[in-house]
């Protein structure tokens, strides 16, 4: 009954983050997820979906950036300290509820900034950070904003001739996805399935496209897949050829990719990175450093990573 539920307040609920969406959960998770419910008279208070690779295990599934707790918006007439008081109780609720798991792991949404409850229960806490543009919509204001790095690469792009083209096939973005985790000599851990399932999904719905960098001669040079709704653009996955990397194509793709999402919300949201390099990349677009919590009690044992690994396959 709290899937049903849960779904038809997705179907209503235009604040829910898209990382928690049933149609997201569903193509990231498959059938392993659930959901936890505050409900009061009818109305649903606050929901916490829940990523369930193997027993006794929440985490995170691949290509999400957070998910954590969604608390419905509170009258303006509440006082803050009422508010604060609310929330706690319903993060104690489902604090009690998620005990029975021996191991959690969850990215929370940026917004959620109290994890007091958490920490009075023995769990820990990491800072993460993402970076996100504001006022999308003003193109002058966005560009006035960049870095000179960053307005140099556009430039650099345009003088290359890269052309922005929507539609990417999926392969080719994975392929050169691929050649970017072979620059920075590490193994992309992400599920390549979960990817097909993702874009599949966000192209029928209207809500996702890969965009790439292509120069005069039809090559790639780069290539990002992003996805929106009212309340938020993201930049979910991208890469480019290491060989060509220098073109600018990637800064062009993006600022693209953002320009189109302008259609449909006024924020872009980076997903962020604690690689320096990267990192250095988004904050130049201009975008505003936001911290979000890791929260997390025990860690998983070689065992429930193998199984994970396994199920992630068969997805």
């Amino acid at each position: 009954m709290s899937k049903e539920s849960y779904r038809k307040l997705c179907a209503c609920e235009e604040s829910l983050p898209v990382f928690i969406r049933d149609w997201w959960l569903d193509a990231v998770c498959g059938d392993d997820w659930d959901v936890l419910l505050s409900v009061k008279n009818g109305h649903t208070l606050a929901a916490m979906p829940l990523y369930l690779p193997c027993k006794g295990v929440i985490s995170m599934p691949h290509y999400t950036q957070s998910m954590g707790i969604w608390f419905a918006a509170d009258a303006t007439d509440v006082k803050y300290s009422s508010v604060l008081e609310h929330r706690q109780a319903i993060c104690k609720e489902f604090i009690a509820r998620i005990g029975r798991y021996r191991v959690f792991l969850q990215n929370f949404d940026h917004s959620f900034t109290d994890w007091l409850p958490f920490y009075w229960a023995g769990y820990s806490q990491t800072t993460r950070y993402t970076y996100i543009l504001y006022n999308i919509k003003n193109s002058e204001t966005i560009l006035a904003g960049m870095s000179q790095q960053t307005r140099r690469n556009l430039k650099s792009a345009e003088n290359k001739h890269i052309e922005v083209r929507m539609g990417l096939p999926i392969e080719d973005f994975l392929k050169i996805q691929n050649l970017t985790f072979e620059r920075q000599n590490c193994r992309n851990t992400q599920s390549p399935v979960v990817m097909r399932r993702l874009v599949e999904t966000a192209r029928r719905r209207e809500q996702g496209e890969i965009f790439g960098g292509y120069d005069r001669d039809g090559c790639l040079h780069a290539a990002a897949f992003v996805v929106w709704q009212p309340s938020s653009a993201y930049y979910i996955a991208g890469g480019g050829d290491p060989s060509l990397r220098h073109s600018g194509a990637h800064t062009l793709v993006l600022w693209e990719a953002i320009r189109h999402a302008s259609q449909y919300t006024d924020h872009f949201d980076f997903e962020g990175s604690m690689l320096p390099g990267v990192e250095r990349f988004f904050r130049e677009f201009g975008a505003v450093q936001t911290p979000y919590f890791m929260i997390s009690k025990a860690k998983l044992t070689i065992l429930d990573r193998v199984k994970i690994k396994l199920k992630m396959r068969r997805l």
